[in-house]
Formats: C-alpha cells, sequence, structure tokens
C-alpha cells in the first residue's frame, strides 16, 4: 500500500519572512544594501536574504506579503500551508504553480506579477482564515479553487482525494460547500469530481489507478485501503484496491517499492494474497500513462479471478475481535 510510506502530510521547514528596505538599516537592509548581491527581492517593496532557499513554502510566503489585509492565498499554496504533502507548488510537467492570490474586499487591487496568479472572485471574510501567522482561505475554499484550476475531472478527484488524506476535510464536506457555490464557473466539472472522489485514497497514483479501472475498464467500484484478513484472523495486507466481489487486488508500487527490502516485503504480501485466492495485479511508475495498457491488465486479471462465494474464501473482509477491540 502506497500510504505504508507516502506520508500526506508534512512537516513545513521554516520560512523567512520577507522585510522592507529601512533607511536606518535596523528592520531590514537599507537602500544601498537591498541593491546587494547579498539581498533578493521577493517582490516589490520587500527583500530576503539571498541565502534562504526558495522552498515552496518561502515561495507562497513571498507572494503573500502582497496581499491586502481583506486577502488570502488559495487552491494549492493554502492547501500545502496547511500541511497536505501532494500540493507541492508543481505541475504535471514539473514546472513550477504561480501562487494563487485572492484579493478580497471591494475595490481591492494588486499588479499581477510573475509566480502568482490574481483573483477578484468573490471572497467572503468567513472563508478567510489565520493560519500559522498566514491568511489562508478555508479549506473548503482552497479545495473548491484548486480543482476547478486543474481544468480535469480526473485531477480533480485527485485534488480533493488527497486533501482527505491529509485530513483536511471529507468528501461530503466539500460537497456540501459546492452546493452553496452552483451559479460559479467551473461547478459543473467540480460536482463531476466529487461523484468519483472517495474518502479512502492514500496516494495520486492510487487514485489515477482506481479511476482507470472505473473509467477505462469499466468495472464496477472497488474497495481502497481496507484491511484484509485470512480465516484466523491475520491481517494479509491493506490492498489499495480490491475488487470484493471477484477477489482481485490491486496496487500501485511507486518509487519507493523499488528499495531491497520494500521489493522484498511487497513479493510477500503478494504471495499472501494468491495463497488465499485472491487473483493480483500491480502497475508501476509510468504505467499509467498509458490508461489503455493498464485497464487491460485489470481485466485479464479480473477474468482470472476465482468469484468464490463468501463461505468458500480463504480471505475476509470481517475484522477479527482483537482488531475490533483495538479500533475502540
Amino acid at each position: 500500500m502506497a500510504g505504508d510510506f507516502w506520508d500526506p502530510r508534512c512537516a513545513r521547514p521554516a520560512v523567512v519572512v520577507p522585510v522592507r528596505a529601512d533607511p536606518a538599516g535596523l528592520a531590514g537592509p537599507t537602500p544601498a544594501q537591498a541593491r546587494t548581491s547579498q539581498w533578493r527581492r521577493a517582490s516589490r517593496g520587500w527583500f530576503v536574504p539571498r541565502s534562504v532557499p526558495l522552498t515552496v513554502e518561502q515561495r507562497i510566503v513571498e507572494h503573500a506579503m502582497r496581499l491586502p489585509s481583506a486577502g488570502a492565498v488559495t487552491g494549492w499554496a493554502s492547501l500545502r500551508w496547511r500541511g497536505a504533502a501532494y500540493f507541492d507548488g508543481v505541475d504535471l510537467s514539473g514546472a513550477d504553480l504561480p501562487v494563487p492570490l485572492l484579493l478580497g474586499g471591494a475595490g481591492a487591487n494588486l499588479r499581477p506579477v510573475a509566480g502568482s496568479t490574481v483573483s477578484k472572485e468573490q471572497f467572503p471574510p468567513s472563508e478567510l482564515e489565520l493560519v500559522d501567522g498566514l491568511r489562508c482561505s478555508s479549506v473548503a475554499r482552497a479545495t473548491f479553487d484548486e480543482v476547478r484550476r486543474v481544468h480535469s475531472e480526473r485531477e480533480g478527484v485527485v485534488v480533493i482525494e488527497m486533501a482527505v488524506a491529509a485530513g483536511l476535510l471529507t468528501v461530503s464536506d466539500l460537497a456540501a460547500y459546492v452546493e452553496t457555490r452552483y451559479a460559479w464557473e467551473g461547478v459543473p466539472r467540480v460536482r463531476k469530481s466529487l461523484a468519483l472522489a472517495i474518502d479512502d485514497s492514500r496516494s495520486p497514483q492510487e487514485t489515477r489507478m482506481r479511476l482507470v479501472w472505473l473509467l477505462d475498464a469499466g468495472l464496477p467500484p472497488p474497495l481502497c485501503n481496507q484491511p484484509v484478513f485470512d480465516g484466523r484472523g491475520q491481517l494479509l495486507g491493506y490492498p489499495d484496491l480490491l475488487d470484493p466481489v471477484a477477489g482481485v487486488v490491486g496496487e500501485y508500487d511507486g518509487a519507493d517499492h523499488l528499495r531491497r527490502d520494500r521489493r522484498r516485503r511487497d513479493i510477500q504480501r503478494e504471495q499472501r494474497f494468491r495463497d488465499h485466492g485472491l487473483e493480483y495485479f500491480s502497475a508501476v511508475r509510468g504505467d499509467l500513462r498509458d490508461r489503455d495498457l493498464v485497464a487491460r491488465r485489470m481485466l485479464r486479471a479480473r477474468a482470472r479471478a476465482r468469484f468464490l462465494p463468501p463461505g468458500e474464501r480463504s480471505w475476509t473482509l470481517q475484522p477479527p475481535a482483537w482488531w475490533r477491540d483495538r479500533a475502540s
């Protein structure tokens, strides 16, 4: 399971808040110092030492300094600041994403600069939250804005599920919010993504693999990250994807699965599933670029599956008493 090694929360690195030039050189560099190689202009009128690394969080802070008092960062930047690891500030090609800014307030204005986008959409005060000193849009608003930004039904699902994986909201939370924004641009696409989103995904590629199962292979909705046990109550594993009717397990094996110790555990886990009558398939890094390839692999695995009735299976989704006691 990707979630074994992929943490949906990230520790926020230290950031340096930009300062204005100070003629006395006390609160910031003097104007002359600001023009030297020791300082870097973060945005108009704001400076940071050039030695400060330009992390994702540092980029967010530097652009947020330009906001009026009623404005906030939104979209991926708001979610990242709250600790959602998937929102790493780069697009699918690896290019930096601009920091999305909401102005808020009647008549507010802001000069567009490289590295950020500016929106004058409605932004009620109730959606502005101060998070560790940074003005952020609410989780629901940030997720809503990010789903609209990606312009893709599937990637919209990834956005929703990774916000959920980070513990920031649930699918039903976002659905309730969207119902209050029925006339906004992009809402039909958000609703389509919501219809496909679940609360149980733990990584972006896991979500994309499940969408291939649903949309390309045309198969029934699978279970995700649910514990599977043998007849004696021993845990077999948490498959990324499980078809409980056919008895098919699917796993996405990312780059971390190439490590020798991880690969050994993967093989052992696959053997446990197969020993208990579960058919198995996997997708590895790069496979999901060819959805038809992965869909065919899924369909072949399901065609090989045994479709055993519950009474004839040596595996179960019913947790043993010790598992239920631990959960309680």
